[in-house]
């Protein structure tokens, strides 16, 4: 069954179970994010286009999507992650992104450069995950989340992996932590030792 009018121009990227009480972040590929209540978009049928959740500059796109409820017991164990496409990457608290209304712009989440490339993704991460980085050319690596620095939302991250000339991330996953595969990589290079800014 449809779970949503798309337009001609449009396409469905994620869909999320809440309970009516969280926080939505919307990111899009030039690096702002916005932060809203779940209140502000009203349910809506299976056959609705929905309402706006985010302002999009000219030639941008939404990338990806965060919900994540403030007053659950574990709230403060949670952190933003933000990827970009040449590997940069970094964890941010989720209170340093402004709630704002649905629809605005949102702030930056982070610092864009021709080094760091547009951002891929954003997940909801804590510090006993484990983040799987693939490569547009098969490269895979995986991570323990909490080698990952904590960093000011508008800053550009560290460097969580050494990308081959010409390549570049086209996902990433959030999975269970495993201590066999720690810091193990399926194929390609980790950056050097602990992740650090740059």
């Amino acid at each position: 069954v449809n779970a949503i009018n798309i337009r001609e121009d449009d396409e469905l990227l994620e869909a999320i179970l809440t309970n009516g009480n969280c926080n939505v972040m919307i990111a899009a590929n030039g690096g702002r994010c916005v932060r809203f209540d779940e209140s502000e978009a009203r349910p809506l049928g299976r056959t609705s286009t929905g309402v706006r959740g985010i302002n999009l500059d000219e030639g941008d796109f939404v990338i990806g999507v965060v919900c994540q409820d403030p007053n659950a017991e574990d709230a403060s164990r949670h952190q933003v992650l933000a990827v970009s496409e040449n590997g940069y990457g970094k964890r941010s608290e989720v209170d340093d992104y402004r709630q704002t209304s649905r629809g605005a712009k949102g702030v930056k989440t982070l610092n864009i450069t021709e080094k760091t490339g547009n951002l891929v993704a954003i997940k909801n991460v804590t510090d006993e995950d484990d983040l799987m980085i693939i490569c547009r050319s098969g490269m895979t690596i995986r991570m323990p989340v909490n080698t990952i620095r904590v960093a000011g939302r508008a800053t550009q991250g560290v460097k969580l992996i050494n990308i081959r000339e010409k390549d570049s991330i086209a996902a990433i996953s959030v999975v269970a932590h495993s201590e066999e595969e720690e810091n193990q990589a399926a194929e390609g290079t980790p950056a050097e030792g602990t992740p650090t800014e740059e």
